[in-house]
């Protein structure tokens, strides 16, 4: 077992990339694609259920470790591992893709060699960042997670302006990793070591460098390529037009996970001082994007960019929680993201099936279209209920969390953010109501003229009912998933109070009797 502890990370990495490369040498004919990418994904997802369940919660800091050195100059190393921060993040990842290969079998009909292999290689890319603990290492997993996603975007986009999307995402992610790059590299001249565990314990014994505007750049630096990713308010340009081309399966991991666990593992974790600096700020950013994406979100017509800026409010309450720097706002902010994981996924997949049947996600088109899809009703409002958080459903487990744990140091910020719940529910609520109910639309009145359109199939079904069950599950057993997560949001709540604490130089009462025999000598008092 303790061999298999050491080697687990290492398989639910590699998994995937040799899935990928198998399913690249194979012939495309028929349903190959499809089949063998769900038994690479079903057989990593198999192997993520390795950590909950052998997780040990009596120990603090990294498990399942890997550490080999690498390259000896510069000093690389193939570092891995895992704590209450990353686990579940890394299980919610090898959950979405089987989901994601079920939702896009017949959506995806041609070029679907290409499509699935690059689905592989960004999955490969996404549990990299998470499970990397050597900044190098890391680094190549983030830059690697932009290809695919960038070529998915371009290829498998659905309107003319899908290369522009991609384009505009590749720019703004790219841009600000390169910043990411030189920041890194600025760490490891003045450290010797891209380790993030040794940086972290020099970080918190001021040894990284003595220069206050050096740590404040390069503290920036990485900020700015993770709040990118996120998207944080206004740097959320790229959004709305890569979720609204993005298949299903790439948009359902597009945003949010990859940039807010960077902000809390490697922000918080190598520059706590710097975030606490930035921290109004960040809140007041956060705020704004809960109100702007909300606001936005009331006005559109169309689905996917009503989803897409409704994403960007619900990613926002995380930034509000992470730099309130609470217990509480911390740890909310992390279940956030795993609901978020789970919740979005779910109303992109809907949507995806939604436009299988009707070719628009325009809601003028749509409507009174309730009872001829009875299922697809059940899930949609069941979805929408957990995005708004309902009691009951795990979206309110970290609102909640987030909220009352802003609250009293922020009062303003959190009553602005309430807000931002108010209107969530409006909009989503508005949603389903153009949607399904009302007079019947003109796509649904020609379609259903002819045909008869089917409601949700055995395959969408078993693709959606498990994140249904966790909508609900996490939302009334919160703690099984907290047990893992709260001693991570402790510790960084920990820090980060320590890094804002002024450090005190203590004088003894001998120091001040020195001072006083050298000012009786000078004839001072």
């Amino acid at each position: 077992m303790m061999q298999m502890n050491s080697m687990i990370l290492t398989l639910i990495l590699f998994v995937p990339l040799a899935g990928a490369v198998v399913l690249a040498l194979l012939p495309d004919r028929g349903k190959t694609m499809q089949w063998g990418a769900l038994v690479v994904t079903l057989f990593t997802f198999f192997l993520t259920l390795h950590l909950p369940v052998h997780y040990n919660h009596a120990l603090s800091g990294m498990q399942f470790e890997t550490n080999h050195l690498w390259l000896a100059a510069p000093a690389i190393h193939y570092h891995l591992g895992v704590d209450g921060l990353s686990m579940w993040l890394i299980v919610l990842t090898g959950l979405l893709a089987p989901l994601g290969v079920l939702v896009s079998w017949k959506a995806i009909d041609t070029r679907t060699k290409e499509f699935y292999v690059l689905f592989l290689v960004q999955q490969t890319a996404m549990l990299g960042v998470f499970a990397a603990l050597d900044l190098f290492l890391y680094y190549g997993f983030w830059e690697l997670s932009l290809v695919p996603m960038t070529i998915l975007i371009a290829i498998f986009g659905r309107t003319e302006n899908r290369r522009k999307a991609a384009i505009k995402y590749f720019l703004y992610t790219f841009i600000t990793s390169a910043l990411l790059l030189v920041a890194i590299l600025w760490l490891y001249a003045r450290t010797g070591t891209f380790d993030f565990v040794v940086l972290q314990q020099l970080a918190a014994a001021h040894q990284i460098s003595p220069s206050i505007s050096a740590l404040w750049l390069a503290s920036l630096a990485f900020l700015l390529a993770f709040a990118t990713k996120v998207p944080v308010f206004p740097l959320h340009g790229w959004l709305s037009d890569a979720i609204a081309e993005a298949p299903t399966a790439a948009v359902m991991v597009l945003a949010g996970k990859l940039g807010l666990y960077s902000i809390l593992r490697f922000s918080l974790g190598i520059f706590p001082a710097e975030s606490h600096r930035i921290a109004p700020l960040m809140i007041a950013l956060g705020v704004i994007g809960i109100l702007y994406g909300s606001l936005i979100a009331l006005v559109q017509t169309d689905l996917k960019r009503l989803a897409a800026y409704s994403t960007l409010g619900h990613l926002s309450f995380c930034i509000l929680g992470i730099f309130s720097f609470t217990i509480a706002s911390i740890d909310g902010s992390i279940y956030q993201i795993i609901n978020h994981g789970i919740s979005g996924g779910a109303l992109f997949m809907l949507m995806g099936m939604l436009y299988e049947r009707y070719r628009t996600y325009d809601m003028r088109d749509l409507g009174g279209i309730a009872q001829k899809l009875p299922w697809m009703i059940t899930l949609f409002v069941l979805t929408t209920l957990s995005l708004i958080g309902l009691p009951m459903l795990n979206g309110f487990v970290g609102e909640f969390l987030i909220l009352s744990g802003s609250f009293p140091a922020h009062v303003y910020w959190t009553a602005a953010a309430t807000l931002g719940v108010i209107l969530g529910a409006a909009y989503m609520l508005w949603m389903i109501q153009r949607v399904f109910y009302g007079h019947l639309g003109p796509k649904p009145k020609a379609l259903h003229a002819g045909i008869a359109i089917p409601d949700l199939n055995a395959r969408e079904q078993i693709s959606l009912w498990p994140l249904a069950i966790l909508m609900l599950v996490m939302g009334v057993a919160s703690p099984y998933w907290m047990r893992v997560i709260d001693p991570s949001g402790t510790q960084l709540a920990d820090k980060s109070a320590t890094a804002a604490t002024p450090r005190v130089v203590v004088l003894s009462s001998a120091t001040f009797a020195a001072q006083d025999d050298t000012s009786s000598a000078k004839g001072g008092k």
